[in-house]
């Protein structure tokens, strides 16, 4: 590591964030953090089990009717502060989330702005918790509607976007009135500890959030699901993961927020503006090195246009730089671990036996580090495993389709159904095909969708729930209704 990296990964305190406090993990484990560009290991962090999991949830209970009784103007200027520092510290911690999870660094500098905008857009909310006031129609009593945080939240997230996902589940319960604790992923949890320091700094009290990096992940989750006292979850991850922590949750009937996996269909009409149509899938295609759950997974282009928009494409996808996020001039990093390699190469290999011709890249970067070339697939067949299967690399694999009609069939011919993307110049088709598309998102026109002040999250089995906008707090609160009679 060169003096700079080295400096930022030594500021970061290497211990769990217990109930507010920095500690050594109760068994005194600890587990290494892997730079994935060369597999060097960045440090060792405390590895939290089941008895820190418990010790949390003991502080979050206990914190849990202060904290909600709290001014919401109070909760406000927590995440106002800690708006302020993530914008501070963005080199810092931009340097810090590409070690630890490879993106470029540009990419990190964007991902910092784009967690510290949902502190930001949830300190607003904080202080516009609605409820209501009827008259009942028959006049004989009157209707008083409370809005009230839901209680202790288990808040899961993953390693793609270390510090974002972290902001967009802490923001909200924040604002509500929720105590949490969060579990952030094995793989990258150096921003996650850098994001409870400067919490506690924002003046975050005690008890209120913990963050436990751990190697068993079901051994801090599962107890804590199944205790009684934690009232929500919200988790970003595998559509696998979710399921079983769905089942886990039923016992207690928990509220849940599942953004799970994604299949985004990109279709790419005849009459698109082909410039901006390949804007837009280089955008949603090699955003975090494809690893995302929003990420376009399969390009439909019309039959007419599909031969030019792949030369477009592959031209575009050729020029990318691969190397290590933090060497000036990097375009794509490598992927998160060795196993997520593999499977990138799995789905190409499947891919061309049946027929699909690479036009660009095709096979592993060289290095010591997970690295996977940018990759364009041509007269790839519908039923090529990738057709079906979530990606998560930098892999572009383009179908070719004739009507309307079998566009949006195969567009929604999955289980998924997170977001989906649309090119077309034509303001009747681009309605009729929006309406169509089973996603919780459509992109008309444009390559990226997230946005803390819009709606987030997806339909069938891409989860359940909003993150974001408007509704994203209402995840967090629960609604009680007062009949008040003898008037």
């Amino acid at each position: 590591m060169s003096d700079r990296e080295a400096r930022v990964v030594e500021q970061v305190e290497k211990r769990l964030f217990l109930a507010g406090k920095w500690q050594d993990s109760s068994s005194g484990a600890t587990f290494g953090v892997e730079d994935p560009s060369n597999r060097k290991v960045l440090c060792e962090i405390a590895d939290a089990g089941k008895e820190d999991g418990l010790h949390a949830l003991d502080a979050a209970a206990r914190a849990q009717p202060e904290w909600a009784g709290t001014a919401p103007r109070e909760r406000s200027e927590i995440l106002y502060r800690s708006y302020q520092l993530l914008m501070e510290r963005q080199e810092d911690l931009a340097v810090l989330m590409t070690l630890e999870m490879g993106k470029p660094l540009a990419e990190a500098r964007g991902e910092i702005a784009y967690a510290a905008e949902f502190f930001r857009w949830f300190a607003e909310e904080a202080v516009r918790i609605e409820g209501g006031f009827a008259t009942s129609p028959d006049g004989k009593s009157r209707f008083l509607v409370m809005r009230q945080p839901v209680g202790p939240c288990m808040l899961i997230t993953p390693w793609n976007f270390p510090m974002a996902m972290g902001t967009r589940k802490i923001g909200p319960a924040i604002a509500a009135g929720c105590t949490m604790i969060l579990k952030p992923a094995q793989q990258t949890p150096l921003s996650a500890l850098a994001l409870a320091g400067i919490l506690g700094e924002a003046g975050l009290p005690e008890g209120v959030l913990s963050v436990l990096p751990t190697t068993d992940p079901g051994g801090i989750t599962e107890p804590l699901l199944t205790d009684g006292r934690i009232r929500k979850v919200s988790f970003t991850g595998s559509t696998a993961v979710g399921r079983k922590l769905l089942e886990q949750s039923a016992g207690q009937v928990l509220r849940t927020s599942m953004e799970l996996g994604g299949n985004a269909p990109f279709l790419v009409f005849d009459d698109a503006d082909l410039d901006a149509a390949v804007d837009g899938a280089m955008l949603a295609k090699m955003r975090n090195i494809g690893e995302a759950c929003t990420a376009a997974n399969r390009i439909y282009a019309q039959s007419g246009i599909a031969e030019e928009f792949s030369r477009r494409l592959s031209e575009r996808m050729g020029a990318l730089r691969l190397g290590r996020g933090l060497e000036d001039g990097t375009d794509v990093g490598p992927l998160i671990d060795e196993k997520a390699r593999d499977k990138v190469q799995g789905l190409v290999d499947d891919a061309v036996e049946r027929g699909a011709r690479v036009l660009v890249g095709g096979g592993p970067g060289e290095g010591p580090g997970h690295f996977y070339q940018p990759t364009v697939l041509a007269d790839v067949p519908f039923a090529a495993e990738l057709s079906t299967t979530e990606i998560f690399g930098p892999v572009a694999p383009v179908l070719s389709f004739d009507t309307e009609e079998e566009a949006v069939r195969a567009a929604n011919d999955t289980e998924f159904g997170l977001v989906s993307y649309l090119y077309t110049q034509d303001l009747n088709r681009a309605m009729r095909v929006s309406e169509a598309l089973e996603t919780g998102m459509v992109g008309l026109n444009q390559g990226v969708v997230s946005n803390p002040a819009a709606p987030f999250g997806g339909v069938k089995h891409s989860g359940l729930g909003r993150e974001g906008g408007r509704v994203g707090i209402d995840e967090f609160l629960d609604t009680k209704y007062v009949g008040i009679g003898g008037l």
